[in-house]
C-alpha cells in the first residue's frame, strides 16, 4: 500500500457504502443496491446483494494491524481447511488472489453464509465441536505460522496491561488495586504454564466462541472469523465453549473432548492453561478496548468503557481469577 499509516487509518475512519461499492465493482462484483453491515469492529464488514448472483461478504481490515503477509497466511490456512472439506468460510479467489486494493483499503470477499448460535446445552453439539476443533488442529499442526504471532503471556497480558496503566483508561482511585492484582494475576498465570509444562503450539483459530459458529439446520455447521488465527495451545480453541461452574464444566469437556479425540490426540496438562487463557483474554479485551478508543465505532459501542461501574467489575473479575487459578484444574480421563 502506498499510503502513508496516518492517511490509512483517516480513510478506514471515514469508509463510506460509496467506497465499499467502487472497490467491489473493480473485480467485476455488480451491487444490487443491497447493503447491511454487519456486527464488527476490529475489521469493516458488510453483506453486499450482487446482481444476478447471491450476496457476498466483504471485509475491509483495519490498517497497520496485520501485514500483508500475515492476512495471506489466515487466508491459506482458511483454504487449505476449506479444501480438506471442513465447513470453513474461506475467502474467495477472484482474478487468483484473495486479497485486494481499492485506494487506501484493503479487504476480502467471502460467501454468505447464515446460521443461528450453538445450542450449548446439547452434549452432541459440543461433540460436534470437537470434532471440527480436532480436525482443524490436525491439518494446523502440519507446519508453523511464519508471520503470525503466539498466543502468549507477554502479548496478551503484560503489554495488555501495561498499555492500560500507562493511558490514563483506569480510574485514579482504582490504579493501586489494579496494579496490585495484575501483578497476582500475571503471577498467577505463569504458575498455571509451569505446572503444564511443555506444550505443543500450532497454527489454531484462535477465537474460537459461540458467536464464531453459525448451526444451520440440525447438523449442517459453518465456522467463521479467522482473523485473530495464532500459534497457540490446542486448549484455546476449546476453553471458550465451557460455561459455569466447574461441576457443570466436567460433562461440556467430556463432550468436546471425545469429539476432539476422534481426530487428534489431547494432551491433558493443558487443562491448566483454561484459567490463565481465561484471565490472559479479560485483560487483552480491556487493552483491545483502549487501544481502538479513537476510532468512532469503539465509544459508540462501548460508552460504558469509561464508567467507574465498569473498572470496579474489571479489577473483581481479575481477582476472581486469581483465586480460579490457584483450584485444580478440571480432569479429564480419556476412554
Amino acid at each position: 500500500m502506498t499510503d502513508s499509516p496516518d492517511n490509512a487509518t483517516t480513510a478506514y475512519a471515514r469508509l463510506q457504502p460509496e467506497q465499499i461499492l467502487d472497490a467491489l465493482d473493480q473485480l467485476s462484483l455488480r451491487c444490487d443496491g443491497r447493503f447491511l453491515a454487519l456486527n464488527s469492529y476490529e475489521n469493516r464488514v458488510y453483506q453486499v446483494g450482487i446482481e444476478d448472483g447471491e450476496p457476498v461478504v466483504a471485509k475491509f481490515y483495519r490498517p497497520n494491524r496485520w501485514s500483508d503477509e500475515a492476512i495471506l497466511e489466515e487466508h491459506a490456512f482458511s483454504l487449505d481447511l476449506a479444501a480438506a472439506e471442513l465447513p470453513v468460510v474461506a475467502p474467495t479467489v477472484i482474478n487468483g488472489a484473495t486479497l485486494h486494493e481499492s485506494g487506501p483499503f484493503r479487504f476480502a470477499v467471502y460467501p454468505r453464509r447464515g446460521g443461528r448460535a450453538p445450542d450449548l446445552d446439547d452434549f452432541g453439539m459440543l461433540r460436534q465441536l470437537g470434532r471440527l476443533v480436532g480436525r482443524i488442529h490436525l491439518l494446523g499442526e502440519t507446519r508453523p505460522f511464519a508471520h503470525r504471532p503466539d498466543i502468549d503471556i507477554e502479548s496478551f497480558g503484560v503489554d495488555p496491561s501495561r498499555f492500560l496503566l500507562e493511558h490514563d483508561f483506569i480510574p485514579a482511585d482504582l490504579l493501586p488495586a489494579y496494579e496490585s492484582v495484575i501483578d497476582d494475576l500475571l503471577e498467577g498465570i505463569e504458575a498455571c504454564y509451569e505446572r503444564a509444562g511443555r506444550t505443543r503450539a500450532l497454527r489454531l483459530h484462535g477465537d474460537f466462541h459461540p458467536g464464531n459458529v453459525l448451526a444451520a439446520g440440525e447438523e449442517q455447521l459453518h465456522i467463521v472469523d479467522l482473523d485473530d488465527t495464532r500459534m497457540g495451545p490446542a486448549v484455546q480453541d476449546l476453553w471458550m465453549f465451557l460455561s459455569g461452574d466447574q461441576a457443570e464444566q466436567f460433562p461440556q469437556l467430556d463432550a468436546l473432548l471425545k469429539g476432539y479425540t476422534e481426530f487428534h490426540d489431547f494432551d491433558a496438562r493443558e487443562l491448566h492453561l483454561i484459567e490463565a487463557l481465561r484471565s490472559l483474554r479479560i485483560v487483552h479485551y480491556a487493552a483491545w478496548i483502549a487501544r481502538r478508543w479513537e476510532d468512532p465505532a469503539f465509544k459508540i459501542a462501548f460508552p460504558w468503557f469509561h464508567s467507574q461501574r465498569y473498572w470496579d467489575d474489571h479489577v473483581l473479575a481479575l481477582r476472581e481469577q486469581v483465586a480460579l487459578m490457584q483450584e485444580p484444574p478440571l480432569v479429564w480421563r480419556s476412554a
